[in-house]
């Protein structure tokens, strides 16, 4: 019983540590990005709803008016992904080390994809020349990697059990 609740603990100190690492990330980045509050505010504002080019339909989404004025906040976004995802290794490590359940460290493997990932696709879709066709197409992009770091997830699991 009582290596169940020791086991428990472990797992509760990464959680905890792992949002601490999170909110310390935000706060550097917000401290270290001159106007970032005001760049992101300006970003949100400029949202609209916008035609989708290079479709046969006729569908409409939200997305900034001008998407190639964001840069500052695309080059924060990247920023951010990459931190978390090589946090997100150390953090793997440190499971590996504490004798995590093997479902977290699944987790903690596909989320390392996802976010280092995520940031190569921020770097090179949404930047200061940054159009219509390549917003919506970063956005086509993300939801492929949803499934790719899901599949890794499910390759992992079905590896080590």
């Amino acid at each position: 019983m009582s290596t169940d609740f020791s086991q428990k603990t472990k797992e509760q100190f990464l959680s905890i540590f792992s949002a601490g690492v999170f909110f310390i990330l935000l706060g550097v980045l917000f401290i270290g990005t001159p106007g970032l509050i005001d760049n992101v505010i300006a970003f949100f504002q400029d949202f609209n709803i916008v035609r989708v080019p290079n479709v046969s339909l006729d569908i409409s989404l939200p997305a900034p008016a001008n998407p190639a004025n964001h840069s500052a906040v695309y080059s924060a976004t990247a920023l951010f992904c990459f931190s978390w995802g090589i946090f997100l290794a150390v953090l793997l490590a440190l499971r590996l080390f504490a004798r995590s359940p093997l479902s977290k460290k699944a987790d903690t493997a596909g989320d390392i994809a996802f976010w280092l990932v995520a940031g190569f696709l921020v770097n090179n879709f949404l930047n200061a020349t940054t159009t219509h066709a390549m917003w919506f197409s970063f956005w086509a992009a993300i939801i492929t990697l949803v499934g790719v770091s899901l599949i890794i997830r499910a390759v992992i699991l079905a590896l080590f059990r």
